[in-house]
């Protein structure tokens, strides 16, 4: 049989992840380092671990609404008014996703019509092209670059709306660069949406991890944009949960049904056990003042610096990250391009690291590297890396 004939050409189409491939070669080395896998190397507190726990003990083993359980629907509303000053009703306009990417895939398939065009910042996650592609849409890159601090503008976004626009991807703080967004840049894109009917998917996963005094702020916050926004988050980088799959989206209620339909004939509800994770994460957090956020984040940042200062003195320019847990270097200066420069650093060093292009074309001349791994293995991973740089600039 010939499956290239019957399957969706759109799926079949779609290349595979550029970040798993390094990865699966990493699986099979021994004393291999990976700074690829944007995931902490913190295990979940035990506290929210024991909740899910808890629940299977007193059988709470049921789905739930579609919308997720109105306890941490609540919750989610108490801590997006209080850490970002944006308010929504748990009733209607909140729902519970199976991680941040299901939202991602339920705002998509909500607005994209075949033919209609989103806004996709570059270098970003890999995940929006895809999407966009899946929901029948044109993903529209734009190119940003470290001469402006990887930062999205008004004019790069009014430099390619069309006609056909209908949605623009807010990837910040953003993975790979690490870059964020501050008021005064939101301020400015806002402004070029005037007059417009784009819809904003602000992915906010990172928005606890910002550095250097800095505060994150939701584009839902900004003057006039809450009715446009639809806000994006989850529990997997801010409380070290990955792998529990809990996320969830808000927006204005007409938007938010929408996704809500979507989601009750696909997955119909998250976990049970891991809302009840959920719901301790936030309960506790709000108690303690997110102690366990804040050592992560301080963490975060001592490494932060270790690999910034690292890659600046081997020559190889690094724009400071303010958020996230990545850096993305520039390694131009070697001559070889992003794929090249992983390939023979993985072979000949065993550092497993992404290449820029993984996430756009722009990306091209720079290397992702995630520092959510521990010093000890980061401090190794540079001097392998600082051995390989010398050895191929003295070759």
């Amino acid at each position: 049989m010939n499956y290239d004939q019957i399957v969706n050409r759109t799926v079949r189409d779609i290349p595979p992840s550029g970040i798993r491939k390094f990865f699966d070669i990493v699986s099979t080395m021994k004393d291999a380092i990976s700074l690829g896998v944007g995931e902490p190397d913190f295990v979940t507190p035990w506290n929210i671990c024991e909740s899910a726990i808890y629940s299977i003990e007193q059988g709470q083993t049921h789905y739930t609404s579609n919308w997720g359980t109105i306890e941490l629907r609540r919750e989610i509303a108490a801590y997006l008014e209080e850490r970002c000053g944006v308010s929504y009703n748990p009733a209607d306009e909140i729902l519970v996703t199976v991680g941040a990417s299901e939202g991602i895939d339920l705002a998509l398939r909500a607005l994209v019509e075949p033919g209609d065009e989103v806004l996709v910042p570059e270098p970003s996650y890999v995940s929006y092209a895809p999407c966009v592609r899946l929901a029948g849409g044109v993903a529209v890159g734009v190119p940003t670059d470290a001469s402006l601090g990887f930062r999205l503008t008004g004019d790069l976004i009014r430099s390619r709306l069309t006609p056909r626009t209908k949605a623009l991807i807010l990837p910040y703080p953003n993975n790979p660069t690490g870059a964020i967004l501050e008021r005064e840049d939101l301020l400015d894109l806002a402004r070029a949406l005037e007059g417009t009917n784009v819809i904003v998917l602000s992915d906010e996963i990172y928005s606890e991890l910002t550095y250097g005094g800095r505060t994150h702020v939701s584009f839902a916050s900004i003057p006039g944009m809450f009715e446009r926004t639809i806000t994006l988050n989850g529990f997997s980088k801010a409380f070290a949960m990955t792998g529990w799959r809990m996320g969830y989206a808000c927006a204005p209620a007409p938007l938010a049904k929408l996704l809500c339909k979507i989601h009750q004939f696909t997955a119909l509800c998250a976990p049970v056990q891991g809302q009840a994770a959920a719901l301790e994460a936030l309960r506790s957090g709000r108690e303690n003042h997110y102690a366990s956020v804040v050592h992560m984040r301080e963490v975060y940042d001592r490494r932060r610096r270790i690999l910034v200062d690292a890659f600046n003195r081997m020559g190889l320019p690094c724009f400071e990250p303010l958020g996230a847990f990545y850096v993305f270097p520039s390694i131009a200066s070697t001559g070889m391009t992003s794929d090249e420069f992983c390939e023979r650093l993985l072979r000949e060093q065993k550092v497993a690291a992404v290449p820029g292009t993984a996430f756009g074309p722009s990306g091209e001349g720079h290397i992702r590297c995630s520092y959510a791994t521990s010093t000890e293995k980061i401090e190794e991973a540079v001097r392998r890396i600082e051995v390989f740089v010398r050895a191929h600039r003295e070759g």
